[in-house]
């Protein structure tokens, strides 16, 4: 380990840097844009709504799978070589899935899309860790989480775009052909200026015991979730235990590693002795259990309920987009000073936002409601901003060089579970509302966004609890691994 003194910035990081977070975006985007596009699937190809379902569930499920042991073979294989494959495989299922003549390899090139995507996802964070330092790795990731945060909020606006412009039944074609001229484009760039960065440790044998546990686990959890709208939750509810059993598996197997002295999959010293990741990964987790799950419902309610288009449904929910775009940037200049702080700002922001949206759509006339809820849904888009860009710093900021592709796929993993989880209970309360409320939408509406903000105030608490831990909350300098070679 040295110090930051003898650490050389690489003069293309941030060259460097755009090209990744271009790919990053492009990834996450596939997990929302896709919903908009259902029914134009299910005209095209003439499939039903369980079939049309998995072309969303799958590829959520496959890229929840992947993260941690692809951050993990970061890690120990190249984060370039690891960015550049994934990058590849997922431009290439993309043209799969626009040129599929059925429903069957449809959902198998979205499963295949999902898991190049889950690949990629963790090397974003591991490269950042690598290639910036102090205050420069702050603005990085503040970057980052701006792509997180926009590319959830932005896929329905895009999706709208897309259909629009190309039309029934095929228009959904272009939502997957789209990712192939920019994917090509990321590939080249990427090949010459992302730079082959060392990870700090030696390589050492890949823990696939570790790894068969964790994706099992993973995949008992979330596939009950993922086939939340057509009764997978009350037919695959005995998978929940199994999937509990399965997780304490794996942290039994990683400490049992961690006492051979070998590489663990996930280095449990992460959440027991890394400053800042236990508490920023739950935070995480939580906030994503309300944020994901309110788009979905936002396009029931525009489009089944009021009669909106696609398009204009995704452009009813904008402000959110544009105040996370530009809080994210600001953010990340003001995490080295404030910390903590932001989050529990931006928690109480959005909670602010989102109750105040339930109140607007639940009274104002249905030919004003994208007008008259702009104001609320911006607050929010500010106010989330401020959460995951500073949350993601604080939370992968001290974990060491040589960790950083498994941290970073990990915290993502929570935040695909929680994710998962949200869209399935927020989705649940709207229906649920709406059957009671005698197909009231307004009242649908109000009742799961009143969900989303209880939610939200729960990752506040966390952040509240988290920030009087530390007595203030403002990122301490920590030390490093320097950047080599290989």
């Amino acid at each position: 380990m040295t110090s930051t003194e003898t650490y050389t910035p690489d003069p293309r990081r941030w060259r460097a840097l755009s090209v990744t977070l271009a790919a990053g975006f492009m990834t996450l985007l596939d997990v929302s844009i896709v919903s908009v596009a259902l029914p134009s699937i299910q005209q095209g190809l003439g499939t039903n709504p369980a079939g049309a379902q998995w072309v969303v569930s799958g590829y959520a499920l496959t890229f929840g799978l992947a993260l941690v042991p692809a951050g993990r073979l970061g890690d120990a294989f190249g984060r370039r070589r690891m960015f550049l494959i994934s990058l590849t495989a997922f431009v290439l299922f993309s043209a799969a899935c626009g040129a599929a003549p059925t429903i069957g390899p449809l959902v198998v090139a979205r499963l295949l899309q999902g898991l190049a995507a889950g690949c990629l996802a963790p090397q974003n964070s591991g490269l950042i860790q690598n290639l910036f330092r102090g205050a420069e790795r702050g603005r990085a990731f503040g970057f980052f989480g701006a792509t997180v945060g926009i590319s959830t909020a932005a896929g329905p606006i895009v999706g709208g775009l897309l259909l629009a412009a190309f039309g029934e039944p095929d228009g959904w074609r272009w939502i997957f052909y789209v990712n192939v001229p920019i994917g090509v484009l990321a590939v080249v760039l990427a090949a010459r200026l992302v730079p082959k960065v060392g990870t700090g440790g030696d390589r050492k044998p890949i823990d696939w015991t570790g790894a068969a546990l964790l994706g099992t686990a993973v995949l008992a959890l979330l596939f009950p979730l993922v086939q939340a709208e057509s009764g997978g939750v009350a037919r695959y509810w005995w998978l929940f235990p199994i999937g509990a059993v399965l997780a304490g598996a794996f942290l039994w197997w990683e400490r049992r590693e961690l006492q051979r002295r070998r590489e663990p999959l996930l280095d449990l010293r992460l959440i027991t002795e890394t400053s800042g990741y236990a508490c920023g990964a739950l935070i995480g987790m939580v906030y994503f259990t309300g944020f994901s799950g309110v788009w979905i419902v936002f396009a029931q309610f525009f489009q089944s309920g009021l009669g909106y288009t696609p398009l204009q449904s995704g452009l009813s929910v904008t402000a959110f987009a544009v105040g996370s775009a530009v809080s994210a940037v600001v953010a990340g200049r003001l995490v080295e000073r404030y910390g903590r702080r932001l989050t529990v700002f931006g928690l109480s922001l959005v909670t602010l936002g989102i109750a105040a949206a339930a109140v607007i759509l639940l009274l104002v006339p249905g030919d004003v409601a994208g007008l008259c809820v702009a104001p609320a849904l911006l607050v929010g888009g500010i106010g989330g901003g401020f959460v995951i860009s500073p949350n993601v710093t604080m939370t992968l900021r001290n974990v060491p060089v040589r960790m950083a592709g498994s941290a970073g796929g990990a915290l993502q993993t929570g935040q695909r579970v929680g994710a998962a989880i949200g869209t399935a209970l927020v989705a649940g309360v709207f229906y649920g509302v709406l059957a009671a409320a005698g197909r009231s939408y307004p009242a649908a509406i109000a009742g799961a966004l009143g969900l989303a903000v209880l939610t939200t105030a729960v990752a506040l608490a966390v952040a509240v609890v988290d920030l009087r831990h530390e007595g203030g909350g403002t990122v301490p300098e920590p030390s490093e691994h320097h950047v080599s070679h290989d």
